[in-house]
């Protein structure tokens, strides 16, 4: 009796699978733009293993095998391990505190002798599993705030563990998770919140903490002076309004300046302040630094505009068209720090110019609409939250990178999906978009 053989082309949608091998070779052919120098031997640097190009290719090449592996999966094992792998993430991470290496100021590495194994990035993975595996289950009502705490617990444990590791940049792409959440029925309300408090974080990086209180406290009283029939009538609107008052003094005046002395760096909140032209207000004053500690606090500031001030004009240098693959003189001549990784988007601007940038971005965005297009058409609950965390994470990471690259984002160490060089970043990412695919050709499935 003959068995049948799995398939890993039945129902799995190609066009995604162009759009990851498009971008996944632009993003080698950057690198090597970046990396080559006249009179370099192509045929030994590139299957050599020593340029980053090289490993790139390499982890290319066994990104294609796990993806191979992972169509090859049957769909309900992503479901059975999504609490164990999520839980395997969670240990991992905290393994990085005892057996981490530590890479420019951060001990979230894992040295595995070929490689670096970065866990928070891997950790994405194991989220999108767990957070998903928890919204399926029939008995989980997510308009009851205990399982949105519950839900929120599960995607913001490993932010974190992030944050306590110097990767904040890392933390905030699991804010992405609010998304997929909203989906499947997170109330407006936190939505609404949380774009108020963005607002408040913009207005007190303009105004002094003391005047946004002063002024704080006199709207509220003159709420409550021309609301005082309404309030007379329903007592309750005094308590609202008393909330939200108390609410933005709170932010303003303890939340906002503990991040910014405790969770923040100094550079890198002086990076913040310095994008708005005001001085950091919430330096600890009665704290004194060695020379050496204000040499290397001046250092990376000084770095971190360094940086993009080469990458502006890289990007800029490129003109309409570019200046030509393997001529960009600024990728050339290595005046961008870290442009094989988080700066990958400057090789784009001054090779190929506005056309190529926009191309680029183009592919990206095509990418997210047909990821959204797969989720709505899964008819499990799974399914269609894994879908629009994927969605969610590829959007953070693309517009939070580019917008570094180009001024408008203070630089906080975001690679550019399955374009910037790194192997735990391609691995992460390719994991996420096959599992996706895995889902997706077994849509017709229930799975829970």
């Amino acid at each position: 009796m003959n068995r049948q053989v799995p398939s890993i082309s039945k129902g799995v949608d190609w066009l995604m699978i162009w759009l990851y091998a498009i971008i996944v070779t632009v993003g080698l052919i950057c690198i090597f733009s970046v990396e080559y120098r006249s009179g370099d031997d192509v045929v030994q640097s590139f299957f050599g293993f020593k340029k980053n190009y090289s490993k790139q290719f390499y982890f290319f090449l066994a990104c294609i095998v796990l993806a191979i592996f992972i169509l090859l999966t049957d769909s309900k094992f992503f479901t059975a391990m999504a609490n164990l792998s999520y839980l395997v993430g969670i240990v991992l991470i905290i393994a990085t505190f005892v057996i981490g290496k530590e890479i420019k100021g951060s001990k979230s590495w894992i040295p595995l002798g070929f490689m670096n194994l970065q866990p928070v990035e891997l950790c994405k993975i194991f989220t999108s599993l767990a957070l998903a595996k928890y919204l399926s289950r029939p008995e989980i009502d997510f308009n009851k705030p205990r399982n949105q705490l519950m839900a929120a617990a599960i995607a913001f444990t490993p932010a974190v563990f992030s944050i306590l590791q110097g990767e904040t940049g890392l933390a905030l792409i699991y804010f992405s998770f609010l998304i997929p959440m909203y989906r499947e029925g997170l109330p407006p309300a936190y939505l609404v919140a949380g774009i108020l408090m963005a607002i408040l974080l913009v207005v007190s990086l303009l105004f002094h903490t003391k005047t946004l209180l002063i002024a704080f406290a006199i709207l509220a009283v003159l709420v409550i002076y021309f609301n005082r029939r309404q309030i007379k009538r329903r007592a309750s609107l005094l308590w609202i309004i008393l909330a939200a008052w108390l609410f933005c003094s709170l932010f303003v005046g303890v939340a906002v300046p503990f991040v910014f002395k405790h969770v923040f760096k100094p550079y890198q909140a002086n990076r913040i302040f310095s994008m708005v032209g005001v001085d950091n207000p919430f330096l600890d004053k009665n704290v004194v630094l060695t020379p050496e500690e204000i040499k290397e606090m001046q250092k990376k500031a000084q770095g971190q505009n360094y940086n993009v001030k080469q990458s502006k004009i890289a990007i800029g240098s490129g003109g309409f068209t570019g200046k030509g693959f393997l001529k960009g003189t600024q990728t050339q001549g290595d005046f961008v720090p870290e442009q094989h990784t988080d700066f990958i988007f400057t090789s784009v601007g001054e090779n190929f110019g506005f056309l190529g940038s926009l191309t680029v971005i183009l592919l990206y965005l095509t990418m997210l609409l047909r990821i959204i297009k797969l989720a709505e058409r899964q008819r499990s609950v799974f399914s269609r939250v894994y879908a629009y965390s994927v969605a969610a994470i590829l959007f953070f990471h693309v517009s939070v990178n580019i917008c570094v690259t180009i001024g408008l984002a203070p630089v906080i160490g975001i690679t550019l999906p399955l374009m910037s060089y790194g192997g735990s970043s391609l691995i992460t990412f390719t994991f996420l978009i096959f599992i996706l695919l895995k889902l997706d050709a077994d849509r017709q499935m229930v799975l829970r």
